[in-house]
């Protein structure tokens, strides 16, 4: 599974340019869906040049490697002037509709398949997020 993740507001607090505070169990979930699930852990973020390598430092710094940084795959350069498209089966983002649970929620939510209803605060099962086919997975479809 590939699971693209803000920076700003969601790993961290919003304080941009400057890093804010790391939001309790961010990282050390992104790194425990990594090592137990070996999900491919992208950073997908607004951020570009020098405020995009303190980032990457920042969580390097905490244990935290990303698969990709704004890109599908390391090795994938963006074309000028078109717009990137980014593949993943998940993003984590504070502007989600809803807002950002809590990443002990978020954790749970992606390890167990689980839909988080931010109306009553509560996990229900009952809405499972869908698990891809071994050929969708393989394919991208």
């Amino acid at each position: 599974m590939i699971i693209a993740v803000d920076f700003d507001g969601t790993i961290v607090t919003h304080e941009y340019p400057k890093i804010g505070r790391e939001i309790p169990f961010a990282i050390d979930s992104l790194k425990r869906l990594q090592q137990d699930y070996q999900y491919q852990i992208v950073l997908w973020t607004v951020r570009e040049g020098v405020e995009l390598e303190e980032a990457v430092e920042y969580c390097r710094n905490r244990g935290l490697e990303f698969y990709a940084i704004n890109n599908n795959y390391p090795e994938e350069t963006s074309k000028d002037g078109q717009p990137r498209k980014l593949k993943a089966d998940l993003f984590i983002d504070d502007r989600n509709l809803g807002g950002l649970p809590d990443w002990g929620i978020i954790y749970r939510m992606i390890t167990t398949g689980t839909y988080f209803d931010p109306v009553s605060d509560e996990i229900h099962p009952e809405y499972t997020i869908p698990k891809k086919g071994f050929f969708a997975s393989l394919f991208g479809k």
